[in-house]
């Protein structure tokens, strides 16, 4: 599956990466291609390109803030989850992600 995201925390510091590194490193170990951007205190890093949220099967948004560019997404399957749950359970996250896709 091609999984493409955005973790993004109200301070934009630890939480945004510690989620960004837990849904990368599960989704290959899960055999996914899977790009994360971030959004924090840096602005917009690691920005997904046009090609690879038109390939995307499903879109994860992990985030306990608003975002910019959502509207990237209009059209695809987004599971929207707290940054929280991509931290602790970024398997489930994927999982959820896969049956949204599969619905």
């Amino acid at each position: 599956m091609n999984i493409v995201g955005i973790t993004a925390c109200p301070t934009g510091i630890a939480h945004t990466f510690m989620a960004q590194s837990a849904l990368e490193k599960t989704g290959k170990q899960l055999g996914h291609k899977i790009t994360i951007e971030t959004q924090g205190a840096m602005g917009i890093e690691n920005e997904l390109k046009k090609k690879a949220i038109a390939e995307a099967d499903v879109v994860i948004l992990a985030v306990g803030c608003l975002i910019e560019k959502k509207e990237r997404f209009e059209g695809k399957k987004v599971l929207e989850v707290g940054v929280q749950a991509a931290i602790s359970n970024p398997k489930k996250v994927i999982e959820d992600a896969m049956k949204l896709v599969n619905s």
